[in-house]
């Protein structure tokens, strides 16, 4: 039985990352109460920015995206804020960490009292990225060697770009670390690669990612012509966003909750055996990740493994114990675009379709979310047949990777299952 989420152990990493922002936090509040806050002003601005993009952020589940982009770029503007209204500010790397610190604990207080989720990890991530923004560029800035090596024209915005490129990386290895240490929690099977895990994070620096740093870059740029009051103007389109992206996190969990039902329905009408669908979903992600699949890939797979037996709900009568594997080809070619056909009509997109029509095709034909769903699929139906355990539905797995298995998907199946401890698919 899976113990509770607050009473499982920290992982190594989460332990470091949250150890290092609290250290760093410490130092930063006590340097900035020793000799004071510099531009007091600016440090206010700056606050109320990233304690306004909090409190308004939406609630996420592990590994979504920055639910927060208002506050993220603030407190990377502030990071790499050099001149106000064309005069240089004194504030210095330590008071930018200690005023974001401030900022997200004041933030986290009218959260914590409505009962909203505060997120240790996220926070922690922010300070640690927010510091190293501050560390790289303002004591070059300070010291004038930016200038140095930009000059005070057309080319010293790349500076601050070049800092915001080494930050977007900064942060990628800290969300990837973080996410994998969350898929750890989950259990051994759920593992997935680092390196899959950091590429997907990469890749997501090009939607909002850039646009939050872009706009950190702008806000800085613009303070600098300005003064305080540029971000007012600046950071408006990004919060006209944030409300857009709250709009669009609500609509994907309907339809999520909306799959969850249409795949029990299976089970409650007597086509499958219960939890099957939930089985192959959890079993079809964690091979998903050993195979390198991520972000919207690995969302398209675990939704069509939850809808992979929707079809059988047009048979009259249910095939004995729910598994299709027996049945003739042609005829599991019908139940899954029956199921594919009702996949279209949830909004859930045509790629989850697709994986549900061509899950009864030949592995060679299929994309490798339906190689993934086939095979899983088969496996829970062999451990509910009783035909030896896991390994001995391994192995039928295994001399059937002529025509109906992947080979790879095969033992990428068997890699999951041995680290979880080759526990029977219909366990719990």
């Amino acid at each position: 039985m899976r113990a509770p989420y607050g009473s499982r152990p920290l992982a190594p990493a989460v332990l470091a990352v949250r150890g290092a922002a609290l250290l760093l936090a410490l130092v930063a509040l006590a340097h900035t109460l020793v000799h004071g806050l510099a531009e007091p002003g600016l440090a206010l601005v700056f606050g109320l920015l990233v304690a306004a993009g909090e409190l308004i952020r939406r609630d996420t589940a592990a590994g979504e995206r920055e639910p927060a982009p208002l506050a993220a770029a603030g407190a990377l503007a502030y990071a790499l804020l050099g001149d106000s209204a064309g005069r240089p500010t004194a504030h210095g790397a330590l008071q930018v960490i200690a005023v974001v610190v401030v900022a997200q604990a004041l933030a986290a207080v009218p959260r914590g009292a409505c009962g909203r989720r505060t997120d240790a990890d996220r926070a922690a991530r922010r300070t640690l990225t927010v510091g190293f923004a501050a560390v790289c560029f303002q004591p070059l800035y300070a010291s004038g060697q930016a200038e140095r090596w930009f000059g005070d024209g057309p080319y010293f915005p790349l500076f601050p770009l070049t800092v915001l490129a080494l930050t977007a990386l900064c942060d990628a290895v800290l969300a990837a670390l973080l996410a994998r240490s969350a898929a750890r929690a989950e259990g051994p099977g759920a593992l997935p690669p680092y390196g899959s895990l950091l590429a997907d994070e990469v890749r997501a620096l090009a939607g909002t990612g850039t646009a939050i740093g872009v706009t950190g870059v702008v806000t800085a740029l613009g303070v600098a012509v300005a003064g305080p009051w540029a971000p007012a103007v600046l950071c408006g389109p990004l919060l006209l966003t944030q409300v857009s992206a709250r709009r669009y996190a609500a609509v994907r969990t309907t339809c999520r909750q909306t799959m969850a039902s249409l795949a029990r329905a299976t089970e409650i009408a007597g086509y499958t055996p219960p939890g099957h669908a939930r089985r192959v979903a959890a079993l079809a992600t964690a091979v998903g990740r050993e195979l390198g699949l991520t972000g919207s890939r690995l969302t398209v797979l675990e939704h069509a493994a939850l809808m992979h037996d929707i079809g059988q709900l047009s048979l009259v009568d249910p095939v004995a114990g729910g598994a299709t594997a027996p049945l003739p080809a042609a005829e599991q070619r019908r139940i899954a675009l029956l199921g594919g056909a009702v996949v279209r009509r949830t909004g859930a997109g045509p790629a989850v379709a697709a994986v549900v029509e061509r899950q009864a095709d030949p592995y060679r034909e299929q994309p490798l979310a339906a190689r993934i769903v086939r095979t899983v699929n088969a496996y829970d139906d062999l451990c509910g047949e009783g035909v030896g355990g896991p390994l001995g539905a391994l192995e039928q797995l295994r001399l059937g990777t002529g025509h109906d298995h992947q080979p790879q998907v095969v033992e990428a199946l068997g890699r999951v299952l041995a680290r979880g401890g080759l526990t029977p698919a219909g366990a719990g």
